[in-house]
């Protein structure tokens, strides 16, 4: 067995594979050897029965040897009794013809002792025991004739009486001529013959004992009687008790003889003990113990190999499906997922590989979405921005390694688009940008040019640069293109566009530099109406610097050089500090700190915004844990640009971002100026939507100094208005900004949302701003920008103005 295991072991089962073949194998056992000790119970009390059984049988078969011998002495003493020649000589009184007699017949049948008496049952002749002895049989054979008196010459029952310590037969005849004229007694000696017959008949070992005082054998079969013994605690029943010999079990019975007298007294009762040897009656049951053995053994050795083949078949698809899904988990959805047959493993495998597959293959469509959305414009069909920056970012690393010529890069914008929108709506204005779309793929059908749709009406293109009056001619004819006028339903509209060029590797090498560039290039088109225009360093003033400025950020966020600074805002009626706004400064190893107004446009136009806002919000949601850790609920303001409210991934990074840090979204607070609104509303009116069901606070920054309209105002779903700060100082000595904050208060409680004022930097600004219902306000007098860890110990130590303080001058504001 224990090879068998070791075997199993050595197939080196798998996890699933053991927990499925052990349990069994286990279960085998325990059933088997519960089976087995039922069937050995059941062993034993069959063989006891069985040995018992013979026993009686062997008590019966000895009884019946007794009376055999009887039977032949009755039948010698009978003849002897009615002899002539005998009846002659008990005639004659010749004592010597007598004990002639008795010593032939007794001689003839083998008699151990024969007596002749007269009728007063006194010894006349005797052979076998002296005639001086033979007085002491003489009360037992008497008593025994009165007890089986016999008829004439018929059959007497022999009886058992002891003389000097043996056991006898004996049998009392009368002599009757015709009367009774004496008896005639014969007799054979128990000897051990009667048992050595008994055991070839049955088998059985015998002994005839004689109780005591003292007690001893008189005759047995067993081999060494010194070595017959009984148990120290016999039961009570004639039955079942066990003898031991030379280390054999005898399981034994004892039955009780008939006997007379013994020299003339009463005798002690002679016990026959019968034994049976329990090995040979358990013998045949070793035999189909050890086959049920041999055959448990063989079962389990079947049942483990079947059973590992079995959980090995089981087993190998589902190993199957974990390879499965580690591919998935890889993000290799184009495998398919191995269905195995339902006829080797069952339906249910069957259904969850076919789960699996379905959805593997829900996965890849969902992936194939995904990537679409990520990487292609739903409206137009064409690339998008995130597809033309990996574009661009791949030609460009195979130009600066391999030396190949250089690549022109070329922005697309449609005047007066804007227009067409305000007037005609958004929906005919997607429709003619899926139409300039169409024109320009068809104009774009040189080899290695990539269109793609940037952001709203600014398109892309990238090609093999030939040098720049080449790339020149590309631009013009794309304008030619756009020249013809458009109709669409009832329509005709008249496109033109401005078209910038920049050049890898000579302007940048960096692809968000280059599209940087290239829209510098395109507004200075725009602004001068020239059509198309190469970027030259003379559009940009700081160009020479903002070249390495943006290396410099890049290393900047990654050597964690930008410090994360708060400027607090307080509730103007209570006090109370409400929270703060987060403020990017840049800690410059060389330059120090770096004002914000010297790298904050530059990476809006750049569009390396979107990494200062992915650190700023990561930075900002770890402040607002730290702050709930130290049990105050404050909310933090965080300002997003244009280029953030275009990037689809915006929402699910600030999702992300909460959930990682455990904190809510009610206390984060996102700021929009009107301007980054209304670049793009429809796509920054989607992307508000999806924050705002996020549940983030949206706040509309430097409101008053946009051009935003009341009827886009309404639409947004923000929740709070900030007042530009160049209104509210002047407010205490310029009525008519006092009017404008009023106004704005007004309309911006009207419209259900809370005011915020920027650049508090009085008690009487403050006051007077409280009395005109502003909520909460911010600035200089009320505390200046700070590094993040020190603003908690500032809000503990801050103490809001007394009311003495926060007095308004009567007559300014009787005026209001």
């Amino acid at each position: 067995m224990s090879t068998v295991m070791a075997r199993l072991s050595g197939w080196r089962l798998s996890g699933l594979e053991r927990r499925i073949v052990w349990p069994f194998l286990l279960l085998l056992v325990v059933v088997q050897g519960i089976s087995l000790m039922l069937v050995n119970g059941a062993i034993g009390d069959s063989a006891t029965r069985a040995i018992d059984n013979d026993l009686q049988t062997g008590q019966r078969v000895f009884t019946r040897l007794l009376e055999q011998r009887a039977e032949r002495l009755s039948e010698a003493a009978v003849l002897l009794a009615s002899d002539f020649g005998f009846r002659s000589a008990v005639n004659s009184r010749d004592v010597d013809t007598l004990s002639d007699a008795l010593e032939n017949n007794g001689r003839r049948i083998g008699a151990s002792l024969v007596i002749y008496t007269d009728p007063a049952w006194r010894p006349v002749a005797a052979t076998g025991l002296d005639i001086g002895r033979v007085a002491a049989l003489l009360p037992a054979a008497r008593l025994m004739a009165m007890t089986d008196p016999v008829g004439g010459m018929s059959v007497q029952r022999a009886r058992l009486t002891l003389i000097e310590g043996r056991a006898y037969q004996l049998v009392a005849v009368p002599v009757k001529a015709p009367r009774t004229v004496g008896w005639v007694l014969m007799g054979f000696v128990l000897d051990r013959s009667v048992l050595q017959q008994l055991a070839a008949i049955t088998g059985l070992r015998g002994a005839v004992l004689l109780d005591g005082p003292p007690a001893h054998t008189l005759l047995t079969t067993f081999v060494q009687a010194s070595d017959l013994r009984a148990e120290s605690n016999p039961t009570a029943s004639p039955c079942g008790r066990e003898l031991h010999e030379s280390g054999a079990r005898w399981r034994s019975c004892e039955f009780v003889l008939d006997t007379g007298v013994s020299d003339g007294r009463a005798a002690p009762p002679l016990r026959l003990v019968l034994a049976h040897s329990v090995d040979e009656a358990l013998a045949p049951f070793v035999r189909l113990q050890l086959t049920l053995l041999l055959l448990t053994g063989v079962g389990m050795v079947v049942f483990g190999v079947g059973g590992a083949m079995t959980a090995r078949r089981l087993s190998r698809p589902i190993r199957g499906l974990r390879r499965a899904a580690e591919r998935l988990s890889l993000a290799d959805y184009d495998t398919p997922v191995r269905v195995p047959d339902e006829r080797v493993v069952g339906d249910e495998l069957v259904q969850l590989a076919q789960a699996f597959e379905s959805t593997r293959q829900a996965v890849q469509q969902r992936e194939q979405t995904i990537t679409r959305l990520a990487y292609w414009d739903t409206l137009t069909g064409l690339p998008n921005r995130a597809q033309f920056v990996s574009v661009l970012r791949q030609r460009l690393q195979v130009d600066v390694a391999g030396g190949v010529a250089p690549v022109a890069v070329m922005m697309l914008d449609l005047d007066r688009f804007k227009h067409v929108n305000d007037v005609l709506g958004h929906q005919f204005g997607d429709r003619l940008l899926c139409e300039v779309a169409q024109r320009l793929d068809w104009a774009c059908r040189l080899p290695g040019m990539v269109l793609a749709r940037l952001s709203g009406d600014e398109f892309g293109l990238l090609l093999p640069s030939q040098g720049p009056a080449h790339a020149r001619e590309v631009a013009h004819a794309l304008l030619a293109v756009l020249d013809q006028p458009l109709r669409l339903d009832d329509h005709t509209i008249d496109l033109s566009a401005s078209l910038g060029i920049a050049f890898a590797p000579d302007h940048a090498t960096e692809p968000e530099a280059l599209l940087g560039l290239v829209e510098v290039a395109m507004y200075a088109a725009k602004r001068r109406q020239l059509g198309v225009l190469v970027y030259d360093t003379s559009m940009d003033t700081r160009s020479s610097a903002s070249l390495s400025l943006l290396s410099e950020l890049r290393v900047a966020i990654e050597q964690e050089e930008l410090r994360l600074y708060v400027q607090p805002k307080v509730d103007l009626k209570t006090g109370q500090v409400l929270g703060g706004e987060a403020l990017v400064r840049w800690l410059h190893p060389q330059r120090g700190l770096v004002p914000p107004m010297q790298f904050i446009p530059f990476a809006e136009q750049t569009g390396f915004i979107r990494q200062i806002t992915v650190w700023m919000l990561e930075t900002g949601v770890q402040a607002l844990q730290r702050w709930q850790e130290a049990g105050l609920s404050m909310k933090l303001s965080i300002n997003l640009s244009t280029r953030d409210l275009l990037d689809p991934t915006l929402t699910d990074r600030v999702r992300g971002l909460l959930d990682r840090h455990r904190v809510s979204a009610a206390w984060l607070c996102l700021e929009i100026t009107e301007s980054a609104i209304m670049d793009d509303p429809a796509r920054a009116l989607q992307t508000l939507q999806k924050l705002h069901e996020l549940g983030v606070r949206l706040s509309i920054d430097d409101f008053g100094t946009g051009y935003s309209s009341l009827a886009y105002l309404k639409r947004l779903p923000v929740d709070e208005l900030k007042i530009d700060r160049s209104f509210v100082t002047n407010m205490e000595r310029d009525l008519d900004d006092a009017r404008i904050v009023q106004s704005t208060i007004g309309l911006a409680h009207n419209l259900g949302l809370t005011v915020v004022a920027e650049g508090v930097e009085t008690d009487k600004a403050w006051a007077l701003l409280a009395r005109l219902g502003c909520d909460e306000g911010q600035g200089y007098g009320i505390g200046r920008p700070m590094p993040s860890a020190e603003f908690l110990g500032w809000v503990r130590r801050w103490e809001a103005p007394s009311n003495e303080a926060l007095h308004v001058d009567t007559d300014f504001a009787q005026m209001l």
